[in-house]
């Protein structure tokens, strides 16, 4: 075998492994790539693709690289190490990712069940890079979706609106998602909100899906509202979890146009499809390592 072809033999290997993803967020200023891909040219390195942004409003630079090591000595902790004085040097917030390692997702769910389902759907066929977990929630409805894709179900009981049986209730969810070591937590139409504790506990690691109504129609019937509005757009919001409610950064959002002749179960059954899309699609950008936050804001590669 001729050089050429070794080395194409060995970029094939690595392609197959996936290899590592790097994503950065620092103050913008000069020098930045080069000092990045210097790193990783002298570490064999070859970048399969690099994405870049330099936020003009708040002065941050965003990157995320996916690259492969000609170097199979390399380990994740030992890139961590080694890029930690570039880190310093940037004031950069870095994290490295091995690519092929599938985020572990606990879902929770209260009664309406198709983002669930469209989630174990996708997860099942190999179309979304995550590992299911378990499945949580305040009610029965769904353990038999549960256990026909032999996911664990866990139901988390709210017996009395008291603080403190709330408070029993995320105990029993934070032990269980720390005992599983669980990545992300999605909120698939979870009718409950967490507390500020929870939220802050896992910033950055809860997405939820709403319709994306709100503020206008708020309540139990936001369809039947807009459809007496005659609404032209129906759309879902996916975004992370913070104290603030319905406020967290926004990651996607889908919208379909409908018309007049829509009732509103149908415009219901139009929002069901758009929070199943933008949802999936967020998810897989979590896992993908595409979302960077900024501020209150994201940048999505």
């Amino acid at each position: 075998m001729n050089q050429l072809s070794a080395n194409q033999s060995l970029i094939n290997e690595n392609i197959h492994h996936a290899g590592y993803i790097l994503t950065i967020s620092c103050p913008d200023r000069p020098g930045i790539v080069h000092a990045v891909s210097e790193f990783l040219h002298l570490k064999g390195a070859n970048i399969l693709d690099s994405a870049q942004f330099s936020d003009t409003f708040t002065g941050r630079f965003f990157m995320r690289v996916h690259f492969v090591e000609a170097e199979p000595s390399v380990t994740l902790r030992g890139l961590e190490d080694e890029f930690a004085v570039i880190a310093r040097r940037f004031f950069m917030e870095s994290h490295f990712y091995d690519a092929q390692k599938k985020p572990k997702v606990l879902v929770m769910v209260s009664k309406f069940g198709h983002c669930l389902n469209d989630l174990l759907f996708r997860s099942n066929s190999g179309s979304l890079p995550i590992e299911i977990q378990g499945i949580g929630s305040n009610h029965h409805d769904f353990a038999e979706l549960a256990k026909s894709y032999k996911v664990p179900f866990h139901y988390f009981p709210i017996t009395s609106s008291q603080d403190e049986k709330k408070s029993d209730q995320e105990e029993r969810l934070l032990a269980l998602i720390e005992e599983q070591e669980i990545d992300l937590v999605v909120l698939a139409r979870y009718m409950q909100i967490l507390s500020t504790k929870l939220c802050e506990k896992l910033t950055g690691k809860v997405i939820n899906i709403h319709h994306s109504f709100l503020p206008s129609f708020k309540g139990a019937k936001p369809y039947w509202q807009a459809h007496q509005r005659g609404v032209k757009l129906i759309g879902a919001t996916a975004h992370y979890v913070t104290s603030d409610l319905d406020e967290g950064p926004i990651i996607e959002q889908e919208v379909q146009r409908v018309n007049h002749s829509m009732d509103p179960d149908q415009l219901a059954a139009a929002g069901r499809d758009a929070e199943c899309m933008a949802l999936a699609r967020a998810v897989r950008w979590h896992a993908e390592h595409r979302i960077l936050l900024n501020g209150k804001s994201t940048v999505v590669f």
